[in-house]
């Protein structure tokens, strides 16, 4: 068989066992199972609200249970060991049998629904959501939601965290769903965090506060850094330190002085003269030939028409 399918079996297998468990334990407060299996046989741990309906009379009922076990689903020396819930208000499988036994005696949904949150919380909780859904006041099925406190609806935490928990009201116009979520007291969620009052800053915060109240004149007093160490073959030019007596006013005049001088060499350097190829220069002397036959002829025109306007 394929691993898909054997998880498939298992679970199938399991949830077989558990309605047969609600069924024959209903009235001892059943509150769930692990299974387990060992080398000796299959270990199997029963939740209830009342172990002494559970084993009954000289171990009669759990003998009972045993052999049916056995026969039904198979089982290879099935061994129950019997818990007793030490809150029955936060077993969630408990919680939703007695809400809907409450719902079959002819609670209204609305205060049994209250009612059962309301002890919940009462109990330590950190959050609980009820769920009714069916036929809960007439012909029309609707669902009915009841929350208090904090909840988990997905991720791993809904899972290994929140107790679940599911019943079945069967009444005159249909039967109603019964779901219960509980968070427990004291579980770990991953989004939990707390804030201690007498945390103490780190060493590195200490400092930089230190820091923050010296002055600027601290700052430039400190001994200046050190210069790295250099090869041999690497030439290093180190500024020559200014004495003490020269005003600073003097050096930054001397300073502005030399950029000056600077600028001005600079800017009197004359151009440098184009050079002239032979092929620019005979091009050249076309365009004056050009140009004097052009003035020549203009002139002409002109001495013609003075003539003309003369006569």
């Amino acid at each position: 068989m394929a691993d898909e399918h054997q998880f498939i079996e298992d679970g199938l297998r399991r949830s077989q066992i558990d309605e047969f468990f609600a069924d024959e334990l209903g009235r001892a407060g059943y509150g769930g199972m692990d299974v387990a299996k060992t080398p000796m046989g299959t270990q199997i741990v029963l939740k209830a609200e009342k172990p002494g309906m559970v084993i009954g009379k000289g171990g009669k009922n759990i003998r009972k249970i045993t052999s049916e076990l056995e026969d039904r689903f198979d089982m290879d020396d099935p061994q129950i060991d019997v818990q007793e819930v030490d809150e029955p208000d936060l077993n969630a499988q408990i919680v939703a049998d007695r809400l809907a036994n409450a719902l079959e005696r002819g609670w209204y949904f609305r205060k049994a629904g209250h009612t059962t949150i309301d002890r919940i919380i009462d109990a330590g909780a950190l959050g609980a959501e009820i769920v009714l859904s069916g036929k809960v006041t007439g012909a029309r099925s609707r669902v009915e939601k009841f929350n208090r406190g904090y909840i988990k609806h997905n991720g791993e935490p809904a899972q290994e965290v929140v107790d679940h928990g599911q019943g079945v009201a069967v009444m005159k116009l249909g039967t109603i769903g019964v779901t219960v979520r509980i968070i427990p007291p004291g579980a770990k969620l991953p989004d939990d965090f707390a804030v201690r009052d007498d945390a103490e800053a780190p060493s590195v915060e200490q400092a930089a506060e230190a820091g923050a109240d010296e002055g600027v004149e601290s700052l430039l007093e400190a001994e200046p850094e050190e210069v790295p160490d250099v090869g041999a073959d690497e030439d290093v030019s180190v500024p020559d330190e200014t004495p003490a007596d020269v005003d600073e006013e003097v050096l930054d005049e001397e300073i502005v002085e030399e950029a000056v001088e600077e600028v001005v060499e600079t800017t009197d350097e004359p151009d440098e003269e184009p050079v002239e190829t032979e092929e620019a220069a005979d091009e050249l002397d076309e365009l004056d030939e050009e140009i004097e036959a052009e003035a020549a002829d203009l002139v002409a025109e002109m001495e013609a028409a003075d003539e003309e306007t003369e006569e």
